[in-house]
């Protein structure tokens, strides 16, 4: 079983992702296993790689999904990867059901 590709803390949630841009919309993946035992969630971005498009994209995504504000969301690690560290502030119990609920089973 893969694990899940956040943690919480009281203070929000530290979430992997592993972005594609250039889709042909803004959606969440599969959550996948990474050679080093930790997972990542997929989320595909319609926005092109270009200038921190896909980024500010992702980051606007992510923050309409969780419901929380996109200055509550920041890329921690990974800004010109496609694997990224996510930090997103706001009640971490409550953004981790959130997490749970929008990642497929």
């Amino acid at each position: 079983m893969t694990p899940a590709p956040f943690s919480t803390d009281v203070e929000g949630v530290t979430l992997a992702v592993r972005l594609t841009p250039k889709a042909a919309r803004d959606a969440f993946g599969e959550v996948l296993a990474l050679p080093d035992g930790r997972s990542a969630l997929a989320v595909r971005i319609a926005a092109p790689p270009v200038e921190g498009a896909a980024n500010a994209a992702l980051i606007a995504f992510l923050a309409k999904q969780l419901g929380v504000r996109k200055a509550d969301v920041a890329i921690r690690s990974g800004e010109a990867s496609r694997l990224k560290i996510i930090r997103v502030r706001g009640d971490g119990p409550v953004l981790a059901a959130r997490l749970a609920s929008l990642c497929p089973a």
